[in-house]
Order: C-alpha cells, then sequence, then structure tokens
C-alpha cells in the first residue's frame, strides 16, 4: 500500500502524527530543565558544572540504553517498547520535581534518559517503514519536528511555569500527558513486521541471557563505576574537594569504564569470528546486517559529523535560557517566553523546510539529503556566533529566529540518509546506535564543558565553542556525499529477506 506494508497512506499520516506528538512530550519532558537551570541553581546551591552534568545524566543513560532498546525494537514488538518508554520517563520527569539535592535530580534525570531511548529508534524505525520511499525525508522531518517544538515548548511552558508555581511544579505539571499518549501508541499498527515471531523470552533462551551473564558482559562499566563512587566518597569524607570534582571522578571512572568496555566488546567480537558459530536464521541475520553497517562509510562521516552536530545544537539550547537571563537580564519567564515563540517558529519551519530540500535534491542526485543537512550548519554557524555577541534583545530575536532555522533543517534529510543506506530489517538497531555515539560523543560532553568552562571565563566565551563545532560538523557531514550513492546501491540489494549467502559476497 501506499502509507507502507499492510496500513493505508492515511492510516500512515495518523500514525506520524501521533509519534510526532510523542515526540514534542519527549522533548518538553527533555528540556524543561534547561530554564529552570537559574532556579535550581539557586534553591540546591549548584555551580554551572553541576547544572551541565544535570543535563549529561539524562544523555549518558540515553545514548547507553539507545543501542540495546533499539534491538530490541527490531526484534519484538515496537508499539510495547514505545508505550513502556513513554510511561517511565513521564513518571521520572514528575518524580524530578520532589528532588531535594543534587543526587537526587541526577537520578530522576538519568531515568528519564531510559524512558526516551526506548522511543526514539522504534518510532523512526516504524515511520520507515510507514513510507518506504517517496515521502521519507518530509515524514522523518515531521516527526523530528518534535525537537524544535517540544524543545523551544519545554523552555517556553517551564518558563511560564517556573514564574507562577516554580520550578518543582513544572516538573510535576508536564510529566501527566505522556500517560495518556502512552497508551494511544500501544494501539498502532505496527508495519513490516511479522507478529507471528519468537516470543522474547525465547530470544532471552537463544542468547543464553541471564543476570548474571550480562552483569559479567558489562563489568567494565559496572566496576569502574563503582570504584569512582567509592574514590569519589573518600574524597567527600576527607574534605578534600568540591561537589564539582566528586561528580567529575565519578565521571571519570565512568568514562574509563566505558573505554574498557568497548575493548571488551572488539576483543569478544574478533575471537567470535574466529569459532564456528550456530546458525539461527534470525541472529545470522542481524550479525550479517551488523557486517554491512561497519562496511558503510557515509555512516562514518554521518556518525561524526552527528556528534559535533549534537555537542552544538543541544548545547546551545541548553545553555540559552542562562545566557539570556544573565546577559539580557530577562527574566526565566520572558526568556523561556521568547525563545519558546520565535524558536517554535523558526524550528517548524526549518524541520518541513529541510525536509522537503532533502526530498527534493535527492530526487536530482543521490547526496541531495546529505548536502541539505549539511548546508544548514555551514550558514547558520557564523551567525550563531553573531547571536552571541548581541546584547541587544531587538536584534537577539531575529538573529536567533534565523540561526535556528538553518540548524533545523538537517533532522530529516540525514536520519533519512541513514535508512537510505542500511539494510531495512536493521533500522532500528542503525539509529540506536547512532544516538548512541552522537549523544555520548556530542552533548553529553557540550553540557558540563561549557558548564566548566563558564565557572571559569564566563558563559559567553565558553558558548563560543558551540557555533564553532556546528560548522565543522556540517564540513563532516559533507564529505558523506562522496560515498552515498554506492552505499544505496549496497543497501537496495540487501532490501527484502536477507538472502545471507548473497550479502555476504558483498562484504
Amino acid at each position: 500500500m501506499a502509507g507502507g506494508v499492510g496500513v493505508s497512506r492515511r492510516y500512515a499520516v495518523y500514525a506520524v502524527v501521533l509519534l510526532a506528538l510523542i515526540n514534542v512530550i519527549n522533548y518538553l519532558d527533555r528540556n524543561i530543565i534547561f530554564v529552570l537551570f537559574e532556579p535550581i541553581k539557586a534553591d540546591l546551591d549548584l555551580s554551572d558544572a553541576q547544572l551541565g552534568w544535570l543535563g549529561s545524566a539524562y544523555v549518558v543513560v540515553y545514548a547507553l540504553a539507545a543501542i540495546p532498546l533499539g534491538i530490541l525494537s527490531d526484534l519484538r514488538s515496537r508499539r510495547a517498547v514505545i508505550g513502556a518508554g513513554v510511561t517511565l520517563w513521564s513518571a521520572f520527569t514528575a518524580l524530578g520535581g520532589l528532588a531535594r539535592n543534587f543526587w537526587q535530580l541526577f537520578f530522576c534525570r538519568s531515568m528519564v534518559g531510559v524512558g526516551e531511548a526506548s522511543y526514539s529508534p522504534a518510532a523512526q524505525s516504524m515511520i520507515a517503514d510507514y513510507f518506504p520511499g517517496k515521502g521519507r525525508a518530509l515524514a522523518l522531518g515531521i516527526f523530528w519536528g518534535g525537537i524544535a517544538l517540544g524543545g523551544v515548548a519545554g523552555i517556553w511552558l517551564g518558563g511560564e511555569l517556573e514564574h507562577l508555581y516554580g520550578w518543582r511544579a513544572a516538573f510535576l505539571a508536564v510529566g501527566i500527558p505522556g500517560f495518556v499518549l502512552a497508551m494511544l501508541a500501544t494501539q498502532l499498527k505496527d508495519p513490516a513486521r511479522d507478529q507471528a515471531d519468537i516470543p522474547l523470552l525465547e530470544h532471552v533462551r537463544r542468547f543464553e541471557l541471564t543476570v548474571w551473564r550480562v552483569a559479567r558482559a558489562v563489568w567494565p562499566l559496572w566496576t569502574f563505576t563503582a570504584l569512582g563512587a567509592l574514590v569519589a566518597y573518600a574524597i567527600d569524607r576527607a574534605a578534600w574537594g568540591s561537589p564539582d570534582l566528586d561528580v567529575a571522578v565519578i565521571t571519570g571512572f565512568a568514562g574509563l569504564g566505558f573505554a574498557v568496555q568497548v575493548a571488551v566488546v572488539i576483543r569478544s567480537a574478533i575471537l567470535h569470528r574466529q569459532q564456528p558459530r550456530a546458525h539461527h536464521p534470525r541472529v545470522e541475520e542481524f550479525l550479517v546486517a551488523a557486517r554491512a553497517v561497519l562496511r558503510t562509510p557515509t555512516l562514518i562521516w554521518l556518525f561524526l559529523g552527528g556528534a559535533l552536530i549534537a555537542f552544538s545544537m543541544n548545547g546551545l539550547v541548553a545553555w540559552s535560557p542562562s545566557y539570556m537571563q544573565r546577559e539580557l537580564h530577562l527574566t526565566p519567564q520572558i526568556a523561556g517566553r521568547t525563545i519558546g515563540l520565535w524558536g517554535l517558529a523558526a524550528g517548524l519551519l526549518g524541520t518541513v523546510f529541510g525536509g522537503k530540500l532533502g526530498d527534493h535534491l535527492s530526487e536530482r542526485f543521490s547526496s541531495g539529503r546529505i548536502v541539505a543537512g549539511s548546508l544548514g550548519f555551514l550558514v547558520g554557524a557564523p551567525l550563531a556566533i553573531w547571536l552571541l555577541t548581541v546584547t541587544d534583545l531587538d536584534l537577539f530575536i531575529p538573529i536567533f529566529f534565523t540561526t535556528l532555522f538553518f540548524f533545523t533543517w538537517y533532522h530529516g534529510p540525514m536520519t533519512a540518509a541513514i535508512f537510505d543506506v542500511v539494510p531495512p530489517q536493521v533500522g532500528a538497531s542503525v539509529i540506536g546506535t547512532y544516538v548512541f555515539f552522537s549523544h555520548i560523543a556530542g552533548d553529553a560532553i557540550a553540557y558540563p564543558l561549557v558548564g566548566f568552562l563558564s565557572d571559569r571565563f564566563g558563559l559567553r566565551l565558553a558558548m563560543m565553542l558551540l557555533p564553532a563545532a556546528a560548522f565543522v560538523g556540517g564540513l563532516v557531514v559533507l564529505l558523506a556525499a562522496r560515498t552515498t550513492a554506492k552505499d544505496r546501491e549496497r543497501a537496495r540489494r540487501a532490501t527484502g529477506p536477507f538472502r545471507i549467502p548473497d550479502i555476504a559476497r558483498e562484504l
């Protein structure tokens, strides 16, 4: 059918609208904390670095959870994964309003990351199946309009709620709508998915997943994180450092654990390739697809560029409300209202325009979506530098509008470009991997780094790092234009039921 396997075009449009609406709530719950930075800082007596870590708490957990939840979405019901995720992030968003210290709020924001990580890969995979050809970039662009709409709505609504009721009530209020949307999402038709699949428990048995095996498989992560917590506790008891040092120690050890974990996984993969393997069709299909992904040059450039883009884009979103409150001397309410009104208009226009531009250019040459995605940052980055030198609100608003318009071009085209060059059966897994890498190497670093630099050099100078990263990211994405045609052709040959010998020969 026109709307994908087993659904009409009209139903596909309904599904995209619903998933986009959930994405609005996703980014509303995600971004509301940024406009609340200043009152939270005053109430809980935090530094800018700690505020940055509150943003990274969400991002790090979100990125780490995206890969396994993306794989789970490929294996089982995407509807169930979406429903559970929306419920989880809504509950912990509300609970954030009850936090009494840095660590309680840190934990709540971390759990919001778990819930939201389950949503994005599964939802985008479903949309790609609803629109398998023409209109895919536009549909994904509408879905990613949730970044613009929800992101600025969170800042706008957060400022208004904080003004009326305080920052705690703001968290409690925005968590409620997610529960209703979670129920609607569980009723969606799941296109291109065999409903008579192996039960999840059977997958668990086939992979021999037990609590002990999982704990042993990820021992570097929990071992180094626990060690970091012990060192931070010892420093705190000895009164040698500050709360910033405690958080930095734990994060540093966790990062070391992540690096060791990656090394362990690579070593295991090398050893696994040297051993005879049992041939379970589902597992074999996934392993062959994974090899195709690892040998796709287009993805390498998109992943690297995506990390720089996430660093700049999300860093600007996070710290702009504080910048406006400190440098333009606005209240949280006025700062949120200004960002919400003009950011919403610019973001929606930019997202839709970028999606249509990507589809239009892709009809003329294979790298059209790549060009559309990168062009917005090459034009928008110089404007962002100018923006950070402005102290007059009347001049700030039009520059802010224009900058955000260009910065939001990339959502639909880049996501569609990823789906263009990978086999559709593992689309959610690849997007999950992209989400993981772009966030863990992007905004997870940007939030605390800008906070750290702000504590020492001031917020204006610290934020200048962000548009520079955006410009470099646009250049890196543009490099993918050289390899897109070849990678799209390889993905096309892999479409449909996997033919293991044919794909293996391609690799």
